[in-house]
């Protein structure tokens, strides 16, 4: 076995990963490249591909700046306190005055939204979502990219971004192979977009054996946007900032609906409130400035994330789990019921199925919540992605040094789950920064900034060579055993998964150790990986499939790699519910209020990793609302005594 055919295109615009970043992409360069050959090559089908494939129930990402609801100023705060301050503002605020034109495009292509029937405006679920019928979300938004795109390549996983060989840090492409034929596909091509999904199955999930692949992020997210980048020598930055989702036990059913729109609320299984009794340690370990319970109380200003996640963990850490949504008193309203069960229907079907399968009805009893474990994708509420040049008209010099979404290699791009320090994007944040990315890479060629670009037929013999090596492996390495599975000459991908997700799970901070990691562990872990690394080269594959779960392993890995530096460079516990630096338990703003940003060596390997200034471009208004609150309140305290 080995390649079948080598299918070529020279192009303007390679949009590699088409969920909703990569369809943005190629919508919106069309637009402003009328003359550009623009590809689309994603590794499923365009149509049912990325985190919003199988349907949504919300838009997560409306500012309402038509209907007086929200600005984009207002979103860099929300996103900043939710981050723990580790943001960047210009990205989030660029994205954010654009993000409603994405939504009302959606619109106008036929995706079903709910409106207010007294106001005309979008049906709120919270401040920022807005609710939708989204079974078919993804086809709508993939009709439009299909139709902008001179070709959509279905079934293609790209496995390496070829480099320019002229002397500058330029891309030059990307070369990858079709999952089902075995053809390999080459591609030279002007810019590349990446919009190729996040990280989730690195870390061990909670359903293992045969609820495998009952995870809550897109399973099929197999960390190639980072590897992709990080693999050329692109910068990353916020590695660390991982996220761990509150979710329904066992069917990773998502919340959201249920705390905004049906108001339902937590306990312990005592039927207790327990956050209040967590938050005052929990203060002193973050400071007052990240938790201050009178503010969040008088001015509507949200608790983190994470630190809510803290009070669970702590609370059932303590004996007195699980703890249960509160449900019974929302689903008496047949109206809610219905809300709540189609909340799933049209978006995590495995929770209702699941829910009627074990006889759980949440009239009538409430269900359990739990933590989920850790999973590293940039577009929902992390900031961990590619180190990315801002927008002109904003960005301090620091985060601009060329054109909007570009990466520190010249002419790669990003979307969605490869941009970082934009958290709270999700699926119309992730179209709209592929939008910006398709103008950005029209103008760049459009500047003549791609001219000159060499790519070798010796890289690309070196790339394929490399890319079907599993299978030869396999081929060869089958012949020295006469049943089983089990080889000395070649590992699997799936005992290969495993093996990367017990290291990940046991050293950076995964489920099993209650989030808790430290440097002596880390270390552990990266000697860990490196053996590992070595192991891979003898990954085999018996199939074009087993091939697409080789590489996908092999990306896997090596965003751990990342993870794990950028947790061991962070000397600090900044998001606690996320995970816990043992050595370093306590929020430090003195050293840590900043960025960090790291670049493997494409040759070497090794790993340097720095410290980005932290900008806050956005004044805090809730720290002004909350001031002029107590200015208020002490001037009739005055009068009172002059009349005395």
């Amino acid at each position: 076995m080995g390649i079948k055919t080598i299918v070529e295109d020279n192009i303007d615009i390679l949009v590699a990963g088409a969920g909703l970043g990569g369809t943005g992409t190629a919508y919106e360069a069309r637009h402003w490249g009328r003359d550009k050959k623009i590809v689309i090559a994603e590794k499923a089908n365009i149509n049912r591909s990325g985190a919003v494939a199988q349907g949504l129930y919300a838009i997560n990402c409306y500012m309402g700046t038509r209907w007086g609801e929200n600005n984009p100023e207002d979103h860099v705060r929300y996103a900043r306190i939710d981050l723990m301050g580790m943001v960047r503002e210009d990205l989030l605020f660029d994205m954010a005055r654009h993000v409603d034109s994405a939504v009302h495009k959606f619109e106008e292509w036929g995706l079903p939204l709910m409106r207010n029937e007294k106001t005309g405006a979008y049906q709120r679920e919270g401040r920022w979502q807005i609710m939708i019928h989204g079974e078919s979300y993804k086809p709508i938004v993939a009709e439009a990219a299909t139709k902008n795109a001179d070709k959509t390549y279905n079934r293609v996983m790209i496995t390496h971004l070829l480099m320019d060989e002229s002397g500058r840090n330029r891309v030059g492409g990307a070369i990858g192979f079709n999952v089902r034929t075995g053809n390999c596909h080459v591609f030279k091509s002007k810019t590349v977009v990446v919009g190729a999904g996040g990280a989730s199955n690195i870390y061990k999930p909670r359903s293992v054996g045969e609820g495998a692949g009952r995870v809550w992020y897109a399973p099929w997210s197999s960390g190639s946007a980072y590897a992709l980048m990080i693999n050329a020598g692109a910068k990353m930055t916020q590695m660390e900032n991982r996220i761990v989702l509150a979710r329904f036990k066992d069917g990773y059913g998502p919340v959201g609906a249920y705390f905004l729109h049906l108001k339902t609320y937590t306990q312990n299984a005592y039927g207790e409130e327990y956050e209040s009794k967590h938050f005052p340690a929990l203060q002193k370990m973050v400071g007052k400035e990240y938790l201050d319970m009178e503010a969040s109380h008088r001015t509507h200003r949200p608790i983190p994330t994470c630190l809510r996640n803290h009070a669970i963990i702590q609370e059932v850490a303590a004996g007195r789990g699980p703890i249960h949504m509160v449900t019974m008193h929302a689903f008496q309203d047949p109206h809610l019921e219905e809300v709540g069960w189609e909340n799933f229907l049209g978006m995590t079907v495995g929770q209702a199925v699941l829910w009627a399968a074990t006889d759980l009805d949440p009239k009538y009893q409430n269900p359990e919540l739990t933590t989920s474990e850790p999973y590293v994708m940039g577009s929902h509420a992390t900031g961990c992605g590619a180190w990315c040049s801002g927008p002109a008209d904003v960005s301090p010099p620091e985060y601009q040094w060329g054109y909007n979404r570009m990466m520190s290699i010249e002419g790669l791009f990003g979307a969605g789950d490869a941009v970082g320090g934009t958290p709270h994007a999700f699926s119309s944040g992730s179209f709209t920064e592929g939008r910006i990315s398709g103008k950005s890479a029209c103008q760049y060629i459009d500047d003549g900034k791609a001219e000159g670009i060499v790519v070798s037929d010796s890289q690309i013999e070196k790339r394929k060579a490399e890319i079907f090596k599993p299978l030869e492996t396999y081929q060869v390495g089958r012949n020295e055993i006469v049943a089983g599975t089990v080889s000395p000459s070649y590992l699997l991908p799936h005992p290969g998964l495993q093996r990367l997700q017990k290291i990940m799970d046991e050293y950076c901070g995964g489920v099993t150790v209650n989030y808790m990691t430290n440097d002596k562990l880390l270390n552990i872990g990266l000697q860990k990986l490196k053996i590992m690394e070595e192991d891979l080269e003898k990954v085999g594959a018996e199939d074009t499939h087993q091939l697409m779960r080789a590489w996908e392993l092999k990306h896997r890995h090596r965003t751990s790699e990342c993870v794990m530096q950028h947790t061991l460079f962070r000397k600090e516990t900044r998001w606690p519910g996320y995970y816990y630096r043992g050595d370093a338990m306590k929020l430090d703003d003195k050293n840590w209020h900043c960025l960090t940003v790291s670049r493997r060596d494409p040759e070497t390997g090794e790993y340097t990793l720095e410290k980005a200034p932290l900008y806050h471009l956005v004044g805090d208004m809730e720290d002004k609302a909350l001031a002029d609150m107590k200015k208020s309140e002490k001037k009739p305290a005055k009068k009172a005594a002059k009349a005395k």
